[in-house]
């Protein structure tokens, strides 16, 4: 199955559609079937689960960037920066790696830039 996403107003992915791939033997295909299916002019864009194209699977809330060819998802944080390689959101300092589970806190970071991560 191929999936597609529908983007809304300032490229942002309102739904994720799936298509036979019978049906969508290229994109074009599966637009054009997608559009005729709901009687609109939508812009759909296909995404894939392995990333390969399109740097991440859409997700509904994620931007298309069309500069980057690629669905970025919605900032989690203020302090966060977007990877220009993968287009996922980093945070500012790495979580420790200790096997324990950890959870963002924007206020600790804000008050100490060299904490951010606690104990879930």
């Amino acid at each position: 199955m191929a999936h597609f996403a529908k983007l809304t107003v300032g490229n942002i992915v309102e739904k994720v559609e799936l298509v036979s791939n019978d049906i969508a033997t290229t994109e074009q295909a599966g637009v054009d079937f997608l559009n005729n299916l709901y009687g609109t002019n939508d812009v759909w864009k296909q995404t894939f689960y392995d990333g390969s194209i399109r740097k991440n699977f859409a997700g509904i809330g994620y931007k298309y960037d069309q500069t980057r060819d690629a669905f970025i998802p919605p900032r989690p944080f203020n302090s966060w920066t977007l990877n220009e390689t993968t287009c996922l959101w980093e945070a500012p300092i790495d979580m420790p790696t200790d096997d324990q589970d950890y959870k963002w806190n924007e206020e600790l970071y804000q008050s100490d830039n060299t904490q951010g991560w606690e104990l879930d």
